[in-house]
């Protein structure tokens, strides 16, 4: 004689969790079919309800849940479930149960990426570094003997105040740091350069053709920063991350990948660098950083001033690579003679962006392409041949003395 079996609909399952129990309708040799449903999958008799219900249901692991009566029939085939249906149901749930298991925790490359370096924290970086071996080998003023020292000391500019030689110091000991790949805020400042000059918020592998795309000669940037050192890297920093100088140098990558007057982005501002730093080595920054009290902010803004001139040029009278080698030569000598009005002209420049105006220089008018005063020169003058000699791609090489002032894409 049957008996009415009284089935909870709701009562406490695994974990403190809500367990449903449905009732069947068929019953066979008097027991009844009734299985407790956890969050709609069966759950075997033999597994015990915590007694407090705080376990954690990630606690679980599922080599554990294997042991579970549905799984168990799974692993079997089935063979215990007869309608169809039901069989295509536990085959698919098998297949995500045996999925689960080898699937491993992957990282998606955006899941985690390095966060970008401002300057100035970059900068505290190398300010709290020993620096003292690399302090050695500097060389922060050029040395002059006989009359051109007598010359320079009576006519020269002024020398740099006391105070602001260990910052000086500091600039050209950076330009005798290499890349070192265990160091993160090396990585974090090549991170930066790449995702801010490209756009992108992911990182991107150390080495790799990739860096082409942002004016390096091959796939590792290290090589070529001999001659500026880190202080090349530093430089690029600075460029992409203020609010200000963004922009410029966003267009300055832009016209670096025009068909024709394309140029390698990079490796021409290391060559901007290599000028700044010739410039305060010959100290004709001393009496603008004199006035303002730093050194730093000083060689950062000739820096971007230099490549803006470089920029200017480039484009108003259409030069292309052939160009190079003569197009730095002159910037170089404009930049050592004219330091004052290179700062200038960069803080004219900016004031008129702020403004919303055209900032003068950068119109591609055909009028506009007139010779630079700053260079002496005037488009299509044939200077190609003389420049395509001069110019040559040489990794890196350190600047003894005699050889700074020579022009070339380093």
């Amino acid at each position: 004689m049957e008996e009415d079996i009284d089935v909870p609909s709701h009562t406490e399952g695994l974990n403190g969790l809500s367990r449903e129990c449905k009732p069947v309708d068929d019953i066979t040799n008097g027991h009844s079919n009734h299985k407790p449903l956890m969050n709609g999958l069966i759950v075997s008799h033999n597994v015990r309800d915590p007694p407090n219900g705080s376990t954690p249901l990630t606690s679980l692991p599922i080599s554990a849940l294997k042991q579970n009566g549905l799984l168990q029939t799974l692993a079997a085939g089935g063979d215990q479930l007869q309608p169809a249906e039901e069989n295509v149901e536990l085959e698919k749930a098998r297949e995500e149960w045996e999925a689960l298991e080898n699937v491993q925790p992957a990282l998606c490359e955006d899941s985690n990426p390095t966060p970008i370096i401002s300057f100035n924290e970059a900068l505290q970086f190398f300010q709290t570094t020993d620096l003292g071996d690399l302090l050695k080998n500097i060389q922060p003023t050029i040395r002059r003997t006989g009359l051109a020292a007598i010359t320079h000391f009576l006519f020269g500019p002024p020398r740099l105040h006391r105070e602001l030689m260990q910052e000086r110091d500091l600039v050209f000991a950076i330009a005798q740091c290499h890349v070192d790949n265990s160091q993160t805020v090396h990585m974090r400042v090549l991170q930066t350069i790449y995702k801010r000059l490209i756009g992108s918020r992911l990182d991107c592998p150390r080495f790799g053709a990739h860096w082409e795309n942002i004016g390096f000669q091959g796939t590792d940037p290290a090589t070529d920063l001999r001659g500026t050192g880190f202080l090349g890297l530093m430089h690029t920093l600075y460029f992409v991350m203020d609010p200000e100088t963004l922009p410029l140098a966003r267009d300055i990558y832009k016209l670096s990948q025009h068909p024709t007057q394309n140029f390698p982005f990079s490796v021409m501002s290391i060559n901007m660098t290599r000028i700044a730093l010739q410039v305060l080595r010959e100290e004709a920054l001393s009496k603008e950083c004199n006035r303002r009290q730093q050194v730093v902010g000083v060689l950062n803004e000739f820096y971007v001033a230099t490549y803006l001139h470089l920029y200017q040029l480039w484009k108003t009278q259409q030069k292309t690579i052939v160009d190079s080698g003569f197009v730095l030569k002159e910037v170089e000598l404009f930049a050592k003679k004219n330091p004052k009005q290179m700062l200038r002209r960069l803080e004219v420049f900016l004031k008129e962006r702020r403004c919303g105006g055209i900032p003068r220089g950068t119109s591609p008018d055909p009028q506009a392409q007139q010779g630079s005063p700053s260079l002496g020169g005037r488009a299509g003058t044939g200077l190609g041949g003389r420049a395509g000699k001069e110019m040559h791609f040489t990794g890196v090489c350190d600047l003894p003395p005699d050889m700074e002032g020579e022009a070339r894409l380093i």
